[in-house]
């Protein structure tokens, strides 16, 4: 425990005895592991409410927009016609204010791709950070 057996030539060896250390620290680790349990894991706080008005400009603002190309080589923006020289000033006037640039490009079978990544070019040129694609499996939710 506290003494050491060997060889006293050298005279009285001082050493600490732990035991009665490792016992404190066992019970201050019992006592923090009961406390902590009931500690307050958070705070009551009251969150403002916005305005009527105000989450209606805010539900706009989020919802998603697709791009879609028709086979008779139109474009529309969340089924709103457009055209093909009016997308891309059209795409940065919906995205200028918003943080998260994010837009989806839905394409008819009968096109092909190269219209789709047209649009895709045009919408990564006016800012859009993540183009995804819409394909009809994924619209039937397949």
């Amino acid at each position: 425990m506290g003494m050491q057996v060997g060889d006293h030539k050298s005279g009285a060896i001082a050493e600490m005895n732990v035991v009665p250390l490792i016992d404190i620290l066992l019970v201050l680790l019992i006592i923090f592991m009961v406390i902590t349990p009931l500690t307050p894991k958070g705070l009551d706080t009251l969150v403002p409410q916005p305005n009527p008005n105000q989450q209606q400009n805010q539900d706009l603002e989020n919802k998603t927009v697709v791009v879609q190309v028709t086979k008779d080589n139109k474009v529309k923006i969340n089924n709103e016609d457009s055209s093909w020289e009016g997308l891309g000033p059209r795409i940065e006037q919906i995205f200028k204010e918003r943080a998260e640039k994010v837009a989806f490009v839905k394409g008819d079978n009968d096109i092909q791709f190269q219209e789709v990544a047209r649009a895709i070019d045009i919408m990564r040129s006016a800012g859009i950070d993540k183009v995804g694609l819409i394909t009809a499996k994924l619209e039937a939710g397949q």
